[in-house]
């Protein structure tokens, strides 16, 4: 006789207990939009419009870490002269990284 049955007591509260056991889940679900996700679209629309504003004579890098200067922009590659009379076709969204960025011809 040491312990008392409260058997009263676990049935009080039951819709406001469930809708606190999601506070904890959707709060991890913002600090992951926070963190990871909003930061990688904000990375994406960086290289998108990196990417759109190449023109020739621009200095690049390849994902695959191959130097050059583009010659020619088509709409999804673009041409990359890597010596003298050596030119290699890219896909657009392999350039990781634009070096130099060649001034606008004027009109």
């Amino acid at each position: 006789m040491l312990a008392t049955p409260a058997y009263a007591q676990a049935a009080a509260g039951g819709a406001a207990g469930g809708l606190i056991g999601f506070v904890p889940i959707l709060l991890i679900f913002v600090i992951m939009y926070f963190l990871m996700i909003r930061p990688q679209q904000k990375k994406v629309k960086e290289h998108k419009s990196m990417v759109e504003a190449l023109r020739r004579g621009d200095k690049v890098v390849t994902s695959g870490g191959i130097i050059g200067k583009v010659v020619k922009v088509e709409d999804a590659e673009v041409e990359v002269e890597l010596a003298p009379n050596v030119k290699v076709r890219v896909v657009k969204s392999t350039i990781a990284q634009v070096t130099s960025k060649t001034e606008p011809a004027e009109a």
